[in-house]
């Protein structure tokens, strides 16, 4: 069982930027796409960003897209987002997840059929 564990969170002030990780436990991730996906109060989940096992393949949500860049590192088995002018509306708890396919399958990562997810870091965006 992989276990991924999410770190970073905080609370900053709009037009800030913040950077999270997230670690796993088992170095197989380094074959597997993983994304980011975060769940503001009172809503559903959503994806964020997603990269493939290699970092060479990305994609992101139409809201981050410019804003926010995913990227890794695979000797250290970690998953990177980084969030600039950030806004009042990206406060949420962002979780990181792992699809345990090296290529990014659209269709799972917006849906959020992940095989393994972390526990979430809180992101709090004052105005």
């Amino acid at each position: 069982q992989v276990q991924l564990v999410e770190s970073g969170g905080g609370l900053v002030q709009a037009g800030a930027s913040v950077r999270l990780s997230c670690v796993a436990s088992d170095r197989a991730v380094v074959n597997y796409a993983m994304g980011w996906f975060r769940q503001a109060p009172g809503k559903e989940r959503e994806f964020v960003a997603a990269i493939n096992w290699s970092g060479s393949s990305f994609q992101y949500e139409d809201s981050v897209n410019g804003r926010f860049t995913i990227s890794r590192d695979n000797a250290e088995n970690t998953v990177y987002l980084q969030m600039n002018e950030l806004k009042p509306e990206d406060t949420a708890v962002y979780y990181c997840a792992a699809e345990k396919r090296p290529y990014i399958d659209s269709s799972k990562f917006r849906s959020g059929a992940m095989d393994y997810w972390g526990k979430g870091t809180l992101v709090t965006v004052s105005s």
